[in-house]
């Protein structure tokens, strides 16, 4: 089994590399923005919950996220492993994430790959993507550029953690989408 912390900015490519991975190794990727959805659109107790604080503008505490994390993990599955996305995103989310595998999967987290881009390129290739996806977050430049900011804001402290495990490695995130996917594919066989 490979368990994968996939890292990337808005634009990275990311959601295009993980559906590569899946493919490659027979994974399941775990996104805590579809858990969130999932859960909310069927009504589950921890989506009422998560949604009595969306409702509120406020964020879904760490232990609700983790709760479904947990429940989705218990689900029988056939995958080799899996992608975690979006998740984790604090330093109490990653101690909390290599406790829920090592408890739930009897297992490890094996590597964080981050896939780097420049900035211009991300903010380029979302506004890009804001012409035919539809989406408003894409669509406005200050606003791609806040999603940035924030985004290594948040995952600075996780990186070092994994970083301290020598867990974390870096892809550069330009290029041909098949070239990118050589390099992650490498770096997962050296510890598969």
């Amino acid at each position: 089994m490979i368990n994968i912390v996939l890292f990337g900015p808005p634009g990275s490519g990311k959601g295009t590399q993980a559906q590569n991975l899946i493919e490659k190794f027979n994974l399941k990727q775990i996104s805590t923005g579809d858990l969130f959805r999932f859960n909310i659109k069927n009504e589950t107790a921890l989506g009422t919950l998560a949604k009595s604080f969306i409702d509120k503008g406020q964020l879904v505490p760490d232990q609700v996220t983790i709760d479904m994390l947990i429940d989705e993990l218990k689900k029988p599955t056939d995958a080799q492993g899996f992608i975690f996305d979006g998740f984790p995103r604090t330093a109490f989310q990653t101690e909390a994430l290599e406790s829920i595998v090592k408890d739930v999967l009897n297992d490890d987290i094996d590597i964080c790959l981050s896939l780097v881009v420049e900035d211009e390129i991300l903010v380029q290739r979302l506004l890009e993507r804001g012409k035919t996806s539809g989406r408003t977050d894409d669509a406005d430049e200050n606003i791609i550029r806040n999603r940035i900011k924030e985004y290594y804001a948040k995952t600075a402290e996780v990186a070092e953690l994994y970083k301290k495990q020598g867990k974390y490695v870096e892809i550069n995130g330009v290029g041909e989408i098949s070239e990118i996917a050589e390099k992650l594919y490498t770096e997962i066989e050296k510890v598969k």
